[in-house]
């Protein structure tokens, strides 16, 4: 990129809105960039179809066996070290993603609590299980009253959690949790993102369950469904549905579920201050071009 040109370009946006062939167009165009992501799916290796893994090479996708669970705070250390890396060789890292708090850990300096040993957490669900849901909740409540009033009392695993983290001396609703683009930014950065019509949305994620299926996602879904699998590992959208369902049964399903969470990712998109938001509807050339003409304008979000 120009001499003008942010430490970090992120790029933002719900699935099927895009982003993969936005950043293929601009590492075809942009030398010196390197793309990292910020997927919590496509972090694991043995499932490109399922996971949508990018054509292009990317940093973070494909490195972790389906047998390992995958923190956040895990993943946050491996994505500082690359992008640190990226800029220390010279040339500008491309954090591009659509889990929220993976692309959040990416960029920013704050801090993840570390996860809970087996122990703790067996005893917890224990406690859930001896004394209920209302008194556990109760005592949550006299725990961190602030995390409980996020939490429904009948949310297990939430409440479980939650008290979790009172013993490791965190919070699940941490103070200063909405600081990341500002205070906690850990690098000058541009913030991009994607964004259109819904319902075209939903008409582009309906014809990437085809495609998935198409392309053997039922094949590969069975493969890794057959072997041990991590708790993280289990939870990869499409992986249950393409491995137990017939094709046309696993094909709606995905998309239903790719649907809602599409649904979630555009609500945590409107909480960015992005320095723009570009329509997805627009062509490639165009995107491109706008993101190398943002990068150029200095319009960064940093640490202030």
């Amino acid at each position: 990129m120009n001499h003008g040109a942010p430490p970090v370009v992120a790029i933002f946006g719900p699935t099927a809105s895009g982003k993969s062939a936005l950043v293929e167009a601009l590492l075809a165009h942009l030398p010196d960039a390197e793309a990292v992501s910020a997927d919590s799916a496509a972090i694991y290796a043995g499932l490109p179809i399922i996971t949508a893994a990018p054509n292009h090479p990317a940093h973070l996708v494909g490195t972790v066996p389906l047998t390992d669970d995958v923190s956040v705070a895990e993943y946050q250390r491996s994505a500082h070290a690359t992008i640190d890396a990226i800029l220390d060789r010279g040339n500008t890292p491309i954090v591009v993603g659509g889990t929220g708090l993976y692309f959040r850990a990416a960029l920013s300096a704050l801090t993840f609590p570390p996860a809970p040993s087996d122990e703790l957490r067996a005893r917890w669900n224990s406690h859930y299980d001896e004394n209920g849901g209302d008194a556990t909740y109760a005592l949550l409540a006299e725990r961190d009253p602030r995390a409980a009033s996020r939490i429904h009392a009948n949310d297990r695993r939430r409440v479980v959690r939650a008290l979790e983290l009172t013993e490791l001396g965190s919070s699940l609703a941490p103070e200063g949790e909405n600081r990341l683009w500002t205070d906690d930014m850990r690098r000058p950065t541009i913030l991009i993102t994607l964004d259109g019509p819904a319902e075209m949305l939903d008409a582009r994620i309906a014809q990437r369950a085809h495609e998935m299926a198409a392309a053997g996602a039922g094949d590969e879904a069975k493969r890794a469904w057959a072997e041990p699998l991590s708790d993280t590992a289990r939870k990869i959208l499409g992986l249950e549905q393409f491995a137990t369902l017939a094709e046309g049964e696993a094909i709606d399903a995905v998309a239903l579920a790719t649907r809602q969470l599409a649904r979630y990712q555009r609500k945590w998109l409107r909480r960015l201050p992005a320095a723009a938001t570009l329509e997805f509807t627009r062509s490639l050339e165009e995107l491109s071009d706008a993101v190398v003409s943002l990068a150029g304008s200095r319009k960064y979000l940093s640490r202030g």
